[in-house]
């Protein structure tokens, strides 16, 4: 009786013959099927393409592993750091840096940057050298030759590449207690030129990446001085392990977090929306399957004859509502099947062609990548919610057929 049922369920969806409003509906449904998981698939796949872009910015950041103090800004013992790095096998190269808001000016012009002092091995560890489109990386000869980010250097209009000829002005507040005569007595002051330029993100806007003696004077610090120790390790999956191995050696006078821990809020942001996202699709998926309840209701309706016809040449109750069942899982397949295809078909044509973009003066195409885990919970999402559907609406009982 089960291959009976389903065999007139394939019947009732496939035949020419039959009502054509039942038809309409039916295919109807399976229409509207289709249409919400293409939404929901080529939605997902561009999310998991602003997933992959995000890490893509972010990727050099923040490095494997970065040491600071519990106390205080400035790294304590940095002699004992930098000869526990140095003995260990795991780690590939370290820098020094320091991080802190500067005041900077240039003719008439002034904003408020994030300054990082770095060493002669920071691009061994961050490689943002590879990332300027104007100008060089400091070449560390001259400890006021910096590295500015895009959007900060043209609202101040500094001249890029002038080799110390035209400099603009760091201010840093001095620390203390006293009288204040002049401006002198508020702020350190250093000239500076800009060599090059690199393009900002959310996380690099108003940068400025500077030679690390240049950061120690503005902030009168010792010339070992650093805020924290920035890891490149030989292995990155590795980074928990030596994170661990680190603290034992070093104690509990510093912290160490890894990428991912640096990383945490930006993801948690990320995977947020996501989740979001994917709510109001599924909700999306679950008021089409109503479109799936109307068609198995009218399809009982206009097939009733037929059905206590049935009834009375042997069939049992729980065969004929298998009959209503599986002819709305064939409605609910054929909508993921062919959803699922045409959203594969719609996000390759992006990927290739780079067709729709972010935005109407942006040249950048919206990123799609396309994974098994988003076929899966598409799939997982429409059957769900369409199966439990035709579940709980092929559930007829013999009062049914009192009127027939």
């Amino acid at each position: 009786m089960k291959n009976t049922a389903f065999y007139i369920a394939k019947r009732y969806l496939l035949a020419d013959k039959g009502s054509t409003a039942v038809t309409f509906i039916t295919w109807l449904a399976a229409l509207a099927m289709m249409v919400a998981v293409t939404a929901m698939f080529i939605i997902i796949s561009v999310f998991s393409g602003l997933e992959d872009l995000n890490q893509d910015m972010i990727a050099n950041l923040h490095a494997d592993l970065t040491i600071k103090s519990k106390a205080g800004k400035t790294l304590v013992n940095i002699d004992k750091v930098t000869k526990t790095l140095n003995s260990d096998q795991d780690i590939a190269h370290y820098s020094k840096t320091i991080d802190e808001k500067v005041y900077l000016s240039y003719r008439e012009s002034g904003d408020i940057a994030n300054l990082r002092g770095v060493d002669s091995a920071y691009i061994f560890v961050n490689p943002i050298n590879k990332n300027i489109f104007y100008g060089t990386y400091p070449s560390f000869k001259y400890t006021n030759e910096v590295l500015m980010e895009n959007k900060l250097d043209n609202r101040l209009s500094i001249p890029i590449g002038t080799n110390g000829q035209d400099t603009g002005v760091l201010m840093m507040p001095k620390p203390g207690t006293g009288m204040i005569s002049s401006q002198d007595d508020i702020f350190n002051k250093k000239e500076f030129f800009v060599s090059g330029v690199f393009p900002g993100n959310d996380q690099l806007d108003n940068m400025i990446i500077a030679p690390l003696e240049l950061t120690q004077e503005l902030l009168n610090l010792p010339k070992k001085s650093a805020y924290q120790i920035v890891i490149k390790l030989k292995n990155p999956q590795n980074a928990d392990q030596v994170k661990s191995e680190l603290l034992d050696k070093l104690g509990k006078s510093y912290e160490i977090t890894t990428k991912s821990e640096e990383n945490a809020a930006f993801w948690k942001m990320i995977n947020t929306e996501k989740l979001f996202i994917y709510l109001i699709f599924a909700l999306v998926i679950f008021i089409t399957t109503f479109n799936l309840a109307g068609a198995i209701i009218i399809l009982q309706l206009d097939k009733k004859g037929q059905a206590k016809s049935l009834l009375s040449l042997g069939m049992n109750l729980s065969s004929l509502r298998n009959v209503y069942f599986y002819t709305g899982i064939l409605i609910v397949t054929f909508g993921i099947v062919c959803g699922l295809t045409l959203g594969s078909a719609i996000s390759y044509f992006q990927i290739e062609t780079g067709f729709f973009k972010a935005g109407s003066n942006i040249d950048l195409p919206f990123p799609v990548r396309i994974r098994l885990i988003n076929y899966l919970i598409v799939a997982g999402t429409a059957a769900l919610f369409g199966f439990s559907i035709s579940w709980f609406f092929s559930k007829i009982n013999k009062s049914f057929f009192n009127n027939v």
